[in-house]
């Protein structure tokens, strides 16, 4: 595939091979793009910035609402690209592309609800012959850089709600699954979307990341990836608004008055969902201990049902990871856990990218997996004596982007909506549960600002006052 740069799709001689994390299998080549094209990219940019930002706002919603059309009918082709390109199963896949679908829809819906208010400009003595209102407009090139875990939906969240708020926009996708983003791109292009608004780039973030951040072109940076990545963007970016949702280390905690099934069904999905390459992913569970024991055999028994292999196999619950340095990274967090005293109770073995589910006891508080962010298939379960307790070791580490508790107490899920240190609490569901509509964005280091289409938009436009002295 090629990039979009402009008025046409754009060729290197230069590529990046997109390999199947399963077998290492050849999928296709992009382009291995450089600060030329990164130039090149912001120059059209601002040429479909004043194109878009005079673009009839009944046009945009046509665009939108075309392109989440064109989704839904190469659903299955889209869901097998993600599949093929990444970690997810196709089951996971699929629920990504309808995801992808709404994030879209959301956006044109949310394109006509751009609106200002008109300001009393007489309650201020000697105003009484001032009458005025503020609208907002959009604030110009959105750069938006992608992650690996989720190739559509997180792209659709930085692209759909910028052109739905009349901005351009220069995507960089992740180097190793930039083809379900090109796709997605080439939605756009056939639903109408004029040239010069969206610019896709393929390349490696050592060769074309400064050029892209430290661009002033660039009126905002939405970011989803890791936090050390994040903070060196902040420190190279500039002058310019800044969106980003870093990495988490989510929390749940079950009470003794919880739904077992429930919670362990909903924990294990959170755990495991797309190998735990899942910024909401729950990574460390709370268990009161009056029902810690059989939480703990539910939870292991749930755990060792799961199938890990090929990701296209219809009955596959867990397919590989993203690459196999990144697996080869949790098995040495494992190593330095069991060294450090932490008990194993399932799983923990690695087989090229494919990994097994894997559930820790007793693990110590120093170790990276508890205090860093897994990214991998990973749970740790710990046994504790009050609500008060769980609260403060939830809060103990620098992440916060969702909790979660399950229990029957009105009481005690409000305390913990009250005082779990996060951007968002599910009560009796799971950290990763969410919709498209909502904000989503962490606090601590997990992130600045907030995504959901309304949110973006917010973010990717600004109020003008406008004052008539009469």
């Amino acid at each position: 595939m090629r990039m979009l740069i402009g008025e046409k799709w754009v060729d290197k001689d230069e590529k990046i091979e997109v390999l199947n994390p399963f077998n290492n299998e050849l999928i296709d080549t992009v382009p291995s793009g450089d600060r030329s094209d990164v130039e090149a990219a912001f120059q059209a940019a601002e040429e479909g910035f004043k194109i878009n930002r005079n673009i009839p706002v009944h046009q945009r919603i046509s665009i939108l609402y075309k392109t989440a059309e064109i989704l839904k009918s190469h659903q299955e082709e889209f869901s097998r690209t993600i599949a093929t390109e990444g970690s997810k199963t196709i089951k996971e896949a699929r629920k990504e592309v309808s995801r992808c679908i709404d994030t879209i829809t959301i956006s044109a819906e949310e394109a006509r609800r751009i609106v200002g208010e008109t300001i009393p400009f007489d309650s201020r003595e000697g105003s009484e012959n001032r009458v005025g209102y503020y609208y907002r407009f959009p604030i110009g090139i959105i750069l938006a850089i992608t992650p690996f875990n989720d190739p559509l939906n997180l792209v659709a969240h930085k692209v759909g709600p910028a052109i739905a708020g009349g901005n351009a926009v220069v995507l960089k996708p992740a180097t190793v699954t930039p083809l379900s983003a090109l796709k997605l791109g080439e939605a756009f292009i056939e639903a109408g979307l004029p040239w010069k608004i969206l610019n896709i780039v393929t390349g490696h973030g050592s060769k074309i990341g400064d050029a892209l951040v430290k661009d002033p072109r660039a009126r905002m940076i939405s970011f989803t990836g890791g936090t050390e990545v994040g903070e060196e963007i902040v420190s190279k970016a500039g002058l310019k608004k800044i969106g980003m949702e870093l990495g988490s280390n989510s929390p749940v905690i079950v009470m003794d008055d919880a739904d077992l099934e429930q919670a362990v069904e909903l924990s294990v999905s959170g755990a495991f969902w797309a190998v735990g390459q899942n910024c909401l992913g729950v990574q460390r569970i709370y268990i009161h201990k009056d029902v810690y024991d059989e939480f703990e055999e539910m939870f292991v028994a749930r755990t060792k049902k799961m199938k890990v292999g090929f990701q296209l196999e219809e009955d596959t619950d867990m397919g590989p990871m993203i690459t196999e340095g990144e697996a080869e990274r949790v098995e040495m967090w494992i190593k330095e856990a069991l060294e450090a005293g932490a008990e194993l109770l399932a799983g923990g073995k690695r087989e090229g990218t494919l990994f097994e589910p894997t559930v820790f006891r007793n693990m110590p508080s120093s170790a990276k997996l508890n205090c860093e962010e897994v990214f991998g298939p990973v749970v740790n379960l710990y046994k504790v004596s009050s609500l008060d307790v769980a609260i403060s070791l939830a809060n103990s580490v620098k992440y916060g982007l969702h909790g979660a508790i399950f229990t029957r107490s009105l009481s005690n899920a409000f305390k913990a909506i009250k005082e779990l240190d996060v951007g968002g609490v599910m009560v009796n569901d799971s950290t990763d549960y969410r919709i498209d509509m909502m904000p989503f964005g962490g606090v601590k280091w997990s992130g600045l600002g907030r995504e959901g289409i309304k949110f973006a938009l917010l973010e990717m436009t600004e109020p003008k006052i406008v004052c008539f002295n009469l």
